[in-house]
């Protein structure tokens, strides 16, 4: 994915990104309202060598010093420090429970040591602070002090004592809206790139030039494409989008190279899937054709599941089974409709074998005869990926024009649909994506 495409994703998926953000800063706030308020408290010791009183032994005293400050750290966290201060304050806690209240530091390049100690009462966490600094002191002094000695080589001075704070240390109100609001978007982002990733339908255009090298002539949009009402293109005001996403299909579709070829007449609208558009495409297309003034032919090979008839209000018998069959003539299955050059043959009745009768000579004799009546046959099949029908008609007619519903159809499958016609010997003319958002 390029820049263009993460932009455009975030375009699309900002409502659920928005959602998990607002939900990330809500947790944030839930959580810093329930906390237990915390209480910091800060006592502070200054380490010192004594008996330093030349140059070299002061140098040589800071170097010690800085040397062991760290196990200085680490001892206040110990038993020997803590079980003093426990006993002293009378606590109800154990050493290593204690010991996570209690953060001992040493700031970079000094010789201080910072006690901090945390507790939901303000001055508890002071007398704690400065029990510990105490303890810590005494644990030093008896640590660093030599056999005989009265006193130790390493001094420990109080230079800040603990004072009860006012305002608790946590929760971070701030810190914790803006770390949930950070996580909100990063989730949201996340889960929306994922789904981008792993979702393999077909949503634009861009998705279908990407996949097959075959232009794109016709973009319908989701408003226009509801097969409810296929007859839109007659009631639209001139100039509605509806309208010339199919004038524009016509212009397309008149300027293929074939059209002057008896056979390269007829097409084949068909699609991977069903429930695509493909026959409020074909119909369309045809209504579309026949307003420009041309003699078109509308025939329903969809003999499975035939809709033409019941879309346009046509007498659905006799039909192209009857003909297909030798029941009835050509002529008897052709419906006049509408005021112009539009002739429907519908499917007619459902017969057994759909497949042979469309795989037969008798449907290349139909498709020739009105190829030589009309200016445009236009033939609605079923969809590709189900049944062999479509395949089989396209590789009568030589040309397909393939519908492509949005959201509706993933890669493979329109892959699959491209290699079906392909196999079958029939061009593929155009691409229509419809319903896009």
């Amino acid at each position: 994915m390029e820049l263009a495409d993460y932009l455009t994703l975030l375009r699309q998926r900002w409502l659920s990104i928005t959602a998990l953000t607002t939900l990330g800063l809500a947790a944030g706030l839930v959580v810093s309202f329930t906390a237990t308020p915390l209480y910091s408290a800060r006592a502070e010791l200054f380490v010192s060598v004594r008996g330093t009183d030349s140059l070299s032994d002061l140098v040589q005293g800071s170097t010690f010093t800085s040397r062991v400050m760290r196990s200085y750290v680490r001892l206040a966290h110990t038993p020997h420090v803590l079980q003093p201060v426990i006993d002293e304050l009378g606590l109800d806690a154990s050493p290593s429970a204690l010991a996570g209240q209690v953060r001992a530091e040493n700031p970079l390049d000094t010789v201080l040591l910072d006690l901090v100690v945390e507790d939901a009462s303000p001055q508890q966490a002071a007398d704690i602070a400065n029990a510990v600094a105490r303890s810590v002191t005494a644990a030093v002094e008896e640590i660093e002090r030599p056999d005989g000695a009265e006193k130790s080589h390493v001094k420990l001075t109080l230079v800040r004592a603990a004072t009860a704070p006012t305002t608790p240390s946590s929760p971070n109100t701030r810190m914790n809206a803006a770390l949930g609001l950070l996580v909100g978007a990063a989730v949201g982002v996340g889960v929306a790139v994922l789904r981008a990733v792993l979702d393999t339908k077909i949503r634009t255009v861009d998705d279908v030039r990407r996949l097959v090298d075959v232009p794109v002539i016709g973009v319908v949009g989701h408003e226009s494409g509801d097969d409810a009402h296929p007859l839109t293109l007659l009631e639209a005001p001139p100039g509605a989008p509806y309208v010339e996403a199919f004038l524009s299909l016509r212009t397309a579709l008149r300027l293929r190279p074939d059209d002057d070829a008896q056979r390269g007449r007829a097409i084949v609208v068909t699609s991977a899937l069903p429930g695509e558009g493909k026959s409020t495409t074909a119909i369309n297309v045809a209504l579309s054709m026949a307003r420009a003034g041309r003699r078109v032919a509308l025939v329903d090979a969809d003999l499975r599941a035939p809709s033409l008839a019941g879309m346009l209000g046509v007498d659905g018998g006799p039909g192209l089974s009857a003909v297909l069959a030798g029941d009835a003539d050509l002529d008897d299955a052709v419906h006049a409709w509408g005021d112009g050059g539009l002739a429907v043959v519908a499917a007619g009745a459902v017969p057994h074998n759909p497949s042979e009768l469309l795989d037969s000579a008798r449907m290349r004799d139909v498709i020739d005869a009105l190829a030589g009546r009309y200016d445009a046959v236009i033939v609605d099949t079923p969809a590709l990926l189900p049944v062999t029908d479509a395949a089989i008609v396209a590789g009568v007619t030589g040309t397909a024009l393939v519908v492509v519903g949005a959201g509706d159809v993933n890669q493979a499958q329109l892959v699959e649909a491209f290699g079906m016609l392909d196999g079958a010997g029939a061009r593929v003319a155009g691409v229509v994506v419809n319903r896009v958002g």
